[in-house]
């Protein structure tokens, strides 16, 4: 592998490009130690794989999980913005979900819990989907925790924001309209609670 490039990432890090299309960060000082240089070849990787970049993925990991409960997804994504390579992040990965720190079936049936009383399970299905969550995961966790009456929740909504489908004009009922969407629920449900006798 040919080191394609070392550019300035902070004042004390780089960023190593490699031909492979491998990218990796180390402290300036490791530049030396490792004895990188630009142009030539890189013949001791694995070393620093193994010494330096691995360890430092498993401390961020383990560091980005104390802060709040992620999925494998989106730990993934934030491993790859800090700049390790994919041997690295995989490695990382490995040790957190041996230890159970990350386990995403875990992960949506908490999230349902949290979300079933102010949020449909459409709009819950399609957050967990965009937080990378298989979609077998998904519908387990909504089957498991999903109680909520949506036609309670909908009527729960309109309260609070104080509709009154008689007064409403056509602009309060477009505005209501699509907050509820946005919420998820169906448009045959919110068109039957904004426009008819409950």
């Amino acid at each position: 592998m040919i080191v394609t490039e070392i550019a300035d990432y902070t004042k004390t890090k780089v960023k190593v490009c490699l031909d492979n299309r491998t990218d990796f960060q180390l402290y300036k000082k490791e530049i030396n130690k490792y004895n990188i240089v630009e142009g030539e070849e890189i013949t001791n990787y694995d070393e620093i794989l193994n010494e330096t970049l691995i360890p430092r993925a498993k401390k961020r990991a383990i560091h980005l999980i104390e802060k709040m409960d992620r999925t494998e997804s989106d730990l993934r994504r934030k491993l790859i913005k800090n700049g390790y390579p994919k041997e690295a992040i995989d490695e990382a990965i490995s040790y957190v979900k041996s230890y159970n720190y990350v386990n995403d079936k875990r992960y949506a049936c908490m999230y349902v819990r949290n979300y079933r009383d102010s949020r449909t399970m459409n709009r819950i299905s399609d957050d967990m989907y965009r937080k990378g969550i298989d979609k077998e995961l998904i519908m387990y966790a909504l089957a498991e925790e999903y109680t909520t009456d949506e036609e309670d929740l909908i009527d729960t909504f309109i309260r609070k924001r104080n509709y009154n489908k008689d007064t409403a004009t056509m602009k309060e009922r477009d505005k209501m309209f699509r907050f509820l969407a946005g919420k998820g629920f169906e448009l045959d449900m919110i068109r039957r609670h904004l426009t008819s006798t409950l």
